[in-house]
């Protein structure tokens, strides 16, 4: 069976822009919460988010491209040029290698602001003049992966796996499946998001889902603590190149991680509530587990899908994050902390490694993510040690 590794790693987080700089905040405990400023949310119940913060599109795009691109494009294909570079492969693949690369990038809602900007120009100007020949480009998800394509002259497979918070973590376990079974040698996947916008604040709030700790946002995400009072909606991408291990090799490529495993199944119960006792959920745990060959006491660190975080929830994007802090945490030796842990739960009573990050190597970590709908997915991960 052909062995998968993580050899780039490209992020865009409401506590960074890059890598090492979501990097440094995690560790440093940084909240990125704070007032919304993308519209005015003064009439909202929660008036605050995880906003990525004094974002500059313009190394990645042209002007013309700017006066139009959604902002989930923008992060997704940004995230996916930084993580080709971070792999140390070239800006375009040569004629012999693109057609063995391909892109995998997911999103939950996509263009949401292009359609609520659309819908107030065409309601003030008609549709003759309030329609930009771009909209409908602008609002698919699988723009972000066919961008990422164009720019990089990947022809391989290019495909957008939608759904909801586990979009990210779907498109990064089915790019390892495909390079396992031998369809690419290569693939850039991961998620991306924007959905701080009316529709997706309103649209939350009105599911009493997220939370309304408007004096104190920084404080607002507390996965796992007692007081906790719903998640904080987030934005960003993450975006991971995965490798075939001796493609890698042969070219000489640093490695993060090791994919090893992977599931994907559904709750078949609810719409947006999980399934009794998480039994949809332990299952996929199950499943990726004998996927990997792993025992489960040989997992030292679990990304749990606590849907709020430091970088708050970033829904379609949150697998990719997730997956990528997983690898940096295997690669670097180090767990980024549970900030805001300050009530323990007697009914969720583990490790949250609370409040400060810990040096501690692990040899196997999961990265878990599930949404609406009742979709689940794991990925599980191997420190790389060269054998």
């Amino acid at each position: 069976m052909r062995r998968v590794v993580i050899t780039g790693i490209g992020l865009v987080t409401p506590i960074g822009n890059d890598l090492e700089a979501t990097w440094s905040a995690l560790l440093a405990g940084t909240s990125g919460a704070a007032p919304i400023t993308l519209f005015d949310a003064s009439r909202f119940a929660t008036r605050f988010a995880c906003e990525v913060k004094h974002w500059d599109p313009s190394p990645y795009f042209d002007k013309r491209e700017l006066k139009h691109l959604d902002r989930f494009l923008q992060f997704g294909v940004a995230a996916g040029v930084m993580a080709v570079a971070d792999a140390g492969l070239p800006p375009r693949f040569s004629d012999d290698e693109a057609e063995r690369w391909g892109s995998f990038i997911g999103a939950g809602l996509g263009g949401v602001q292009t359609i609520e900007n659309t819908y107030a120009a065409q309601a003030a100007k008609g549709p003759r003049h309030g329609f930009s020949p771009y909209f409908v480009t602008d609002i698919i998800i699988n723009e972000a992966p066919g961008m990422i394509s164009i720019r990089t002259g990947a022809t391989g497979p290019n495909i957008s796996h939608v759904s909801a918070c586990s979009s990210g973590a779907h498109s990064i376990g089915e790019a390892m499946r495909t390079i396992r079974h031998g369809y690419a040698d290569g693939m850039i996947a991961g998620g991306a998001e924007a959905t701080i916008a009316v529709l997706g604040v309103g649209g939350f709030n009105a599911m009493r889902a997220m939370s309304t700790r408007n004096d104190a946002p920084e404080k607002a995400s507390r996965p796992f603590d007692k007081d906790r009072d719903g998640f904080v909606i987030g934005e960003g991408a993450g975006v991971v190149v995965l490798e075939e291990l001796e493609h890698a090799r042969r070219r000489g490529a640093r490695i993060y991680a090791e994919v090893v495993g992977y599931a994907a199944n559904s709750d078949a119960h609810h719409v947006a509530a999980p399934a009794p006792e998480h039994r949809g959920a332990q299952a996929c745990f199950r499943t990726a587990l004998k996927d990997a060959r792993i025992d489960p006491a040989a997992i030292g660190y679990i990304n749990a899908h606590g849907t709020s975080s430091m970088t708050g929830h970033t829904l379609g994007a949150a697998g990719g994050i997730e997956a990528a802090i997983t690898a940096l945490a295997l690669a670097r030796g180090v767990l980024p902390p549970t900030t805001n842990y300050e009530t323990p739960d007697p009914e969720c009573d583990l490790d949250y490694v609370p409040n400060q990050p810990r040096e501690q190597r692990v040899d196997a970590a999961m990265s878990n993510s599930f949404g609406f709908g009742g979709t689940n997915a794991a990925l599980i991960m191997t420190r790389y040690k060269g054998d």
